[in-house]
């Protein structure tokens, strides 16, 4: 009987995609200097490219643009500095995510967060798409020492959560570090689709958070079939 459903956030709860280009065209327009040296065009189209959709922490990516585009000033620090300020003001979750979590939350699931990242900078996210309060477990990489796909932080979830393995989903767009590390926990290990992806082995593949619940109801419901074909 499935209790808990955890969840990624990047990519799976919140719209990193669109986050992005949003705050990375305005961070253009916040650094008016930036036009003597590259268009608007080429500068979010190079940060995108150089994110590799947040696998490569920004410094870095500051450093690069900075050397590509010889720009004197802001130096990448002033660009980081407004990136970790800035981005929670333009994160944008994925639909009908309050109304799936409104949906899990009324049915007494308990609901989990494991993310990836800076602690205080994933924490302002989550509070920016109002969802908070909906967890009752978040826990991030930095914060915990540990990072998936490292099976540990999986069980440090489920261990607060109070529930065991097979109790409990887990929803994430990362074929090695969300789907296949929950399955190894015994944990079910469902893709929520996106376009980077193909031939995702996992127990459910999703491509709306409104199927999120169908799925515990059909795990639930193959559970009872199982339990009762057995007596």
């Amino acid at each position: 009987m499935i209790k808990a459903a955890m969840f990624d956030l990047d990519g799976t709860l919140l719209d990193r995609d669109e986050s992005v280009k949003l705050f990375i065209d305005e961070q253009y327009n916040r650094f008016a200097e930036l036009k003597d040296y590259v268009t608007k065009e080429m500068y979010v189209k190079r940060f995108i490219e150089l994110d590799n959709r947040g696998y490569v922490w920004k410094d870095k990516v500051y450093q690069q643009i900075v050397y590509e585009f010889s720009l004197p000033e802001p130096a990448w620090e002033d660009l980081l500095s407004d990136y970790m300020n800035e981005f929670k003001n333009y994160c944008v979750p994925f639909p009908r995510l309050i109304e799936m979590l409104e949906n899990l939350k009324n049915n007494n699931f308990k609901l989990g967060i494991i993310s990836n990242g800076f602690g205080q900078f994933q924490s302002d996210n989550i509070k920016a798409l109002g969802i908070k309060e909906y967890f009752d477990v978040i826990l991030i990489s930095e914060w915990e020492g540990i990072k998936k796909p490292d099976p540990r932080i999986f069980n440090i979830a489920l261990e607060q959560l109070q529930v065991s393995p097979n109790e409990a989903i887990f929803v994430g767009d990362h074929p090695e570090n969300d789907v296949k590390p929950a399955q190894d926990v015994g944990m079910k290990g469902i893709w929520k689709r996106d376009a980077y992806g193909e031939d995702v082995e996992a127990d459910y593949i999703v491509d709306d958070l409104l199927e999120v619940p169908l799925v515990i109801q059909e795990c639930n419901r193959l559970g009872e079939y199982h339990i009762s074909s057995g007596k």
